[in-house]
């Protein structure tokens, strides 16, 4: 196993309010591997990145538990200064708004070379050749130009290709994307994004890849990992969690993407009330609230991550009782998804 995330916890203090932005979570990632993290805003998806690369400020936030294991190595028990020799090298991340990510004041050749000379030990001049081969990897045109502009000359899909291309300069096992395809326009998105898959292919790459794109994660993860209220609340292989989702939370995530087959005049079905307050959480399960499922149970016991059928893990009380209904989407989202 190349990447181990167990029962990780961050909590934020706000007001004298304990924010439990992550609270245990737990996911697997293999060699070459895809893993996509998704669910709404304020599910924790963001957070629990940063806590693995230990990038979540403190204060306000904390991390006050779990394990983050990188072959076999903690990166939450390990020095600072160890930490940062792991980051950029073996493990990378490509954070959600490259603007606001990339230096403005310095050259896209200063940025890129500053990772590759510290972790690699290469000279000035090899470090802008390596520069200049990372460019072209991730289909930047005159790339030797590139190198010396600033990031306000380049489009928003050409600062992601550079952010990607930071992220792969020291060939890390690991790439964390943050919601890589931010306020990308959907051409660019699916450039980006392609770009990204056969360049991880190629070089070998494991990625968790971070979204609340249902679009995205069809395409192209291997396995799902859907977040509510800071936990993981169902894991599956995609074509799995597709075709037979076991939580009501991913049930109305699906069944509120629009479908191609749709009528004339037909609504979609939105999930109903708001996402839960972090720092107050309701009683039993955080989801019951807004779940159409929910009895006594759900609101007075919470459901840990249980195992469904192999792989297929949710939690939820009522996992069982979905079935049926699950077969009323059961390939017609995946299909429409993947379009």
């Amino acid at each position: 196993m190349l990447l181990e995330v167990r029962q990780l916890k961050t909590y934020f203090d706000s007001d004298g309010e304990e924010i439990k932005a992550v609270d245990g979570v737990s996911f697997e990632l293999n060699e070459g591997e895809t893993l996509g993290l998704v669910g709404e805003s304020g599910s924790g998806k963001s957070v629990t990145g940063l806590s693995i690369l230990r990038l979540v400020p403190c204060p306000p936030g904390r991390m006050i538990g779990g394990e983050v294991l990188l072959n076999g190595v903690n990166l939450l028990a390990v020095s600072e200064e160890q930490m940062r020799q792991l980051r950029g090298k073996e493990i990378a991340m490509i954070f959600q708004e490259p603007m606001t990510s990339l230096n403005p004041v310095l050259t896209i050749g200063r940025q890129i070379t500053e990772t590759i000379r510290k972790h690699l030990g290469l000279s000035r001049y090899d470090a802008r050749r390596r520069a200049v081969e990372l460019l072209t990897q991730v289909q930047i045109t005159d790339p030797e130009r590139r190198l010396s502009q600033y990031p306000h000359h380049f489009s928003g899909g050409m600062r992601q290709r550079v952010m990607f291309a930071m992220a792969l300069a020291c060939n890390p096992k690991v790439i964390i994307a943050d919601e890589p395809t931010t306020a990308l326009d959907v051409t660019i998105q699916a450039q980006v994004l392609e770009l990204m898959s056969n360049l991880s292919t190629e070089f070998g790459v494991a990625m968790v890849l971070i979204t609340h794109d249902l679009g995205v994660v069809a395409r192209y993860s291997d396995r799902v990992s859907v977040m509510y209220a800071g936990r993981v609340v169902e894991s599956a292989t995609t074509d799995e969690l597709f075709a037979a989702p076991k939580h009501p939370y991913t049930l109305g995530l699906l069944s509120s993407v629009p479908r191609l087959d749709m009528a004339p005049g037909e609504r979609l079905e939105p999930i109903k009330g708001n996402p839960p307050d972090l720092g107050n959480l309701p009683d039993g399960c955080s989801y019951s609230p807004r779940c159409p499922f929910a009895d006594d149970r759900c609101r007075a016991e919470e459901p840990t991550l249980r195992s469904i059928d192999g792989r297929h893990e949710a939690a939820c009380w009522k996992s069982d009782e979905l079935t049926g209904i699950t077969r009323i989407v059961n390939r017609d989202v995946p299909q429409q998804v993947r379009v």
